[in-house]
């Protein structure tokens, strides 16, 4: 079987700090697998949309849509779901998280804030959907995140779930000794909308998106790698 192209399809942004994190990003997944043809493809907001880059694909040639979000949802499970399902030798992977060292990376960016400490709640703060889905994904997260840190961790979303992130803050905060602190650990890819929001909780502090990371081409490569493996099993079987 040919080598798949990788279609690193993102969310898509009208922020211009994320546009270039998710374009570096995507260098970085190219750097990774330099003998992989990697595209461009967004499911909102930007161009060119998903649809688009499919149909424009060399026929006969594989391909593996690695979506560049962290859990699965609506982008997942239908937009980028339904562009696999209407191309042959086309599959989509899983999405980068959750994963236990995006864990790992939340709680170094949560030690990097100034004045972090035991005495501090945490709120995982993630975009939100409505699917089930994407609620367990972040579940996950949480969970991991409380295997590495001492502290309470709260859940909230930007949209499409409870409670959204300045409830959770308040919660948070309220079940805390007088005097503790708030942290938003953002589980956010890049600037945009829902993160600029988070300045706007009432926490004590915000942690940057995770990209910059290299950790988070890796991930898509490994995303790559496994449904590309899906694809030679059934080429095999063919």
């Amino acid at each position: 079987m040919n080598q798949p192209i990788l279609i690193a399809c993102a969310h898509g942004t009208d922020n211009p700090q994320g546009r270039l994190e998710i374009s570096e990003l995507r260098r970085q997944i190219s750097q990774l697998r330099p003998g992989v043809d990697v595209r461009e493809a967004y499911v909102d907001v930007q161009s060119p949309s998903l649809p688009e880059v499919v149909a424009a694909l060399p026929p006969g040639t594989p391909a593996v849509i690695v979506p560049l979000l962290l859990s699965v949802g609506y982008h997942v499970e239908v937009d980028i779901a339904e562009a696999a399902a209407g191309r042959p030798r086309t599959v989509a992977a899983a999405p980068l998280g959750p994963d236990a060292r995006l864990a790992e990376l939340l709680a170094q960016r949560l030690d990097e804030l100034p004045g972090f400490g035991p005495d501090w709640g945490v709120v995982l703060a993630a975009a939100g959907s409505s699917r089930p889905g994407a609620a367990a994904a972040v579940e996950i997260l949480a969970e991991q995140l409380r295997e590495l840190l001492p502290y309470t961790v709260l859940i909230g979303y930007g949209a499409g779930a409870e409670p959204r992130v300045p409830a959770a803050v308040s919660q948070l905060r309220d079940s805390l000794p007088p005097g503790a602190k708030v942290a938003v650990a953002s589980y956010l890819l890049a600037p945009g909308f829902f993160h600029d929001r988070l300045a706007e909780a009432g926490a004590d502090a915000v942690t940057g998106p995770l990209l910059p990371a290299p950790l988070l081409a890796e991930l898509a490569i490994e995303r790559f790698d496994a449904a590309a493996a899906v694809l030679r099993g059934e080429a095999d079987a063919s």
